[in-house]
């Protein structure tokens, strides 16, 4: 039993904080990422979308402010089994199959054989299940740590970069994906540095140097700035950023 509820945001974080040595990284930021949405962490990389990330999932020390994830601190022990995280580069097994990576995994958490091929079904991998990870494309090794990340169906997801490098139509599949997860009730946050993504998500996060500069639907965010793409409105947002400095 957690002291958790559905009516919270999956996140929130209040004047949060963190420093690497003597340069702050993360400058007071306010975040709110609502349950069951698709919220897209847009910005250059370097700007702090991955130290955001590693907050959220408890594997970074903050100097300051709260993190809270699904109504508990971040990093809770409680979260383990609830929050599944993949990182920029693959995370899983490469000299094993992804049946043999989803199965170690299922076992981990207490889950079935009938779990895991549910899972590798979900990110259309049947056909490469006894394939070693290593032998598989870039677009097929993604979904195989992706398949990894859902096996307990969490219900916070959390994607840094996970469609870089990648080729338009494996991007579009997942994205396809990401949005039945979303439909049936998963949170997910994704990070990314292809502004043209901001449009599959439902609002973005805009960061630049370690600072929030917006958190809205990207429509809203064109509309406001009287532009008509994602990277001319996070362009305009600098712009009124520097001016009001």
């Amino acid at each position: 039993m957690t002291n958790s509820s559905t009516d919270e945001p999956a996140v929130v974080a209040s004047a949060l904080r963190v420093r690497r040595g003597r340069t702050e990284v993360l400058h007071a930021l306010d975040v709110t990422v609502e349950r069951g949405t698709i919220t897209g962490l847009l910005g250059p990389s370097g700007c702090g979308k991955t130290t955001l990330i590693r907050t959220i999932v408890g594997s970074q020390m903050i100097s300051g402010g709260t993190v809270d994830v699904l109504g508990l601190p971040a990093g809770s022990h409680e979260l383990r089994r609830r929050v599944a995280y993949t990182s920029q580069s693959l995370s899983i097994y490469p000299d094993i199959s992804v049946r043999a990576n989803v199965t170690h995994m299922a076992k981990l958490l207490g889950c079935g054989p009938a779990h895991a091929q549910h899972v590798i079904e979900l990110v259309e991998l049947s056909g490469y299940a006894d394939q070693r990870v290593d032998h598989l494309s870039g677009g097929q090794a993604s979904r195989a740590s992706l398949a990894c990340a859902l096996v307990g169906e969490p219900e916070l997801l959390v994607l840094d970069e996970p469609t870089v490098g990648l080729d338009p139509l494996t991007r579009e599949s997942l994205w396809t994906t990401f949005h039945t997860l979303a439909q049936a009730g998963t949170t997910l946050l994704i990070s990314s540095h292809v502004m043209d993504e901001a449009t599959r998500c439902d609002s973005v996060l805009l960061m630049r140097e370690g600072q929030l500069l917006a958190h809205a639907p990207i429509r809203e965010l064109q509309e406001r700035t009287r532009t008509p793409n994602p990277e001319e409105a996070f362009m305009a947002l600098i712009s009124a950023q520097e001016e009001a400095a």
